[in-house]
């Protein structure tokens, strides 16, 4: 028996026009419900439309002008349950609204700036410590909509949508809880980056941190931070070092809730007990911190609201050609057994 070869060529608007027996032109006038046609034209055209499973090419609409109807978020690290717990939520809006929303790691270079353009996006949502500021102008440049997630603080992005996440207010209670619980030595536990980046004062989580060390008159300085590692170990390793050189660390609080729980290693490492001896909190409220031992105290960021005005302020600025004003959320300290 012979193979048979299937055939995947796209229905277009002319096929949808030959099987309905009208033009082009009235099948674009039904698709885009920009024109009157006769109710008997009308059925035949959506009729056509069903049996031949007809969708329309949305690159070929966004080279015409028009809508693509899909949006794109740009977030630092797309496995991480943060951004897929965010995406997940901004998705469930997206979709009532029309859009499909696809979810991009940044990449800092020239040459995604030019993709990203390119492929006629509605409009971008970014997440990122790291993506520069000058990336984000050549997109409101290119009059795509931009909405940001404020993780930094910003120069100049005037244009785009802001949403600021309430990391700055969450990492000071974090500092605020533990000094209540009367620890005054605390290390502050930065990203790992495969690179060695390490985060700058326009980092909000950061920022919070040293600004409520200092509101709580407790020495802040290098020895209270670690940064700049590439891996697990290497964090494992500076915090050993700190307890080895005489810094009397008695609580550590890590950017997320994973490189908290790292600290939690480290500290049992040493034969050293949570919280009794050293306190522990993170940021996040990831499923990880319920099922540590002993439970890990955290921030819960409203991801649910979040993801929605994102996608509302994005829809808004898409279709009203406005950019709204800037929307607050505030974060939540969820306190477990570790602090």
């Amino acid at each position: 028996m012979g193979n048979r070869q299937q055939s995947f060529k796209r229905v277009t608007r002319a096929d949808v026009a030959r099987y309905a027996g009208v033009s082009e032109t009235i099948v674009s006038y039904v698709i885009n419900n920009n024109r009157y046609v006769s109710k008997e034209k009308r059925k035949r055209v959506e009729e056509a439309i069903k049996a031949l499973n007809y969708r329309p090419n949305y690159i070929a609409r966004a080279l015409k002008g028009k809508n693509s109807n899909h949006i794109i978020f740009i977030a630092d690290h797309i496995t991480n349950e943060h951004f897929s717990k965010l995406i997940c939520e901004m998705d469930k809006y997206a979709y009532k609204e029309g859009y499909l929303i696809s979810l991009c790691q940044n990449r800092n270079t020239e040459e995604f700036v030019s993709q990203i353009i390119s492929r006629q996006y509605d409009g971008i949502i970014i997440s990122s410590i790291s993506f520069p500021e000058s990336y984000i102008r050549q997109f409101i440049s290119a009059n795509i909509p931009v909405v940001v997630l404020l993780n930094r603080l910003y120069d100049n992005i005037e244009g785009a949508g802001l949403i600021y996440t309430g990391l700055y207010e969450g990492a000071k209670k974090c500092v605020e809880h533990l000094v209540n619980k009367g620890r005054k030595n605390i290390l502050y536990l930065d990203r790992i980056s495969s690179h060695g980046n390490f985060s700058t004062e326009s980092d909000l989580r950061l920022r919070g941190f040293k600004d409520q060390m200092k509101e709580s008159n407790l020495p802040v300085s290098e020895e209270n931070i670690i940064t700049g590692c590439t891996s697990e170990d290497e964090v494992i390793a500076k915090i050993k070092k700190r307890f080895k050189d005489g810094f009397p660390i008695d609580a550590i609080f890590g950017r997320n809730d994973r490189i908290a729980c790292i600290g939690m290693e480290a500290v049992k490492q040493l034969g050293l007990r949570i919280p009794e001896d050293v306190s522990v909190v993170g940021f996040d409220n990831s499923s990880i911190s319920m099922y540590t031992s002993p439970a890990l105290t955290t921030v819960e960021i409203p991801r649910a609201d979040i993801g929605k005005a994102a996608v509302e302020m994005l829809h808004h600025m898409i279709n009203e050609k406005s950019v709204p004003d800037k929307i607050y959320f505030e974060t939540k300290l969820i306190e477990r057994e570790s602090s």
